[in-house]
């Protein structure tokens, strides 16, 4: 009776030891997803002038290894000369000012289940009663388990 009592204790041991491995056949996702705007469309490249009034189509491809998740465009001034970890090349920029009335566009976007690859489209008049002047302009995604990637550019908004 014993015999059978440890061989059961050790049946059910090695069972639980089983049951709480991990499958790690699928592996990690150690890859954030990538942005590029240097392409023939891409847009805007850097130093890129935006005229008020007038209606501009952002676009930027991005690709993950495993799925995408969303993407956003975030359009801010620049007034006061600061920079983001990842632009080139830097722009002649226009002397330090006082923001009035600058533009801030920043909007989310989900990208359809599944995909690895996108390209962003987005379609943006650039208001006439904003302040004129300096500005970055930052793609960001999302891959599905959260890698995220930015990347930014100088462009300057002109009459």
């Amino acid at each position: 009776m014993r015999l059978i009592t440890k061989s059961i204790s050790i049946l059910l041991c090695g069972l639980f030891i089983v049951s709480c491995s991990s499958d790690d056949s699928t592996g990690k996702d150690e890859e954030k997803p990538t942005i590029n705007i240097n392409y023939g469309e891409g847009f805007p490249k850097a130093c890129t002038q935006l005229v008020k009034g007038q209606t501009y189509i952002f676009k930027a491809k991005v690709t993950d290894n495993i799925a995408l998740a969303s993407y956003s465009l975030d359009i801010h001034n620049n007034f006061d000369h600061h920079t983001h970890d990842d632009q080139k090349p830097q722009c002649d920029l226009n002397p330090i000012k006082q923001a009035i009335n600058p533009l801030i566009f920043l909007e989310n976007y989900p990208i359809e289940d599944g995909l690895t690859i996108h390209e962003i489209n987005i379609s943006l008049t650039i208001p006439n009663d904003i302040d004129t002047g300096d500005y970055h302009c930052q793609y960001s995604v999302t891959d599905k388990t959260g890698w995220q990637s930015r990347t930014s550019v100088d462009i300057k908004v002109i009459e």
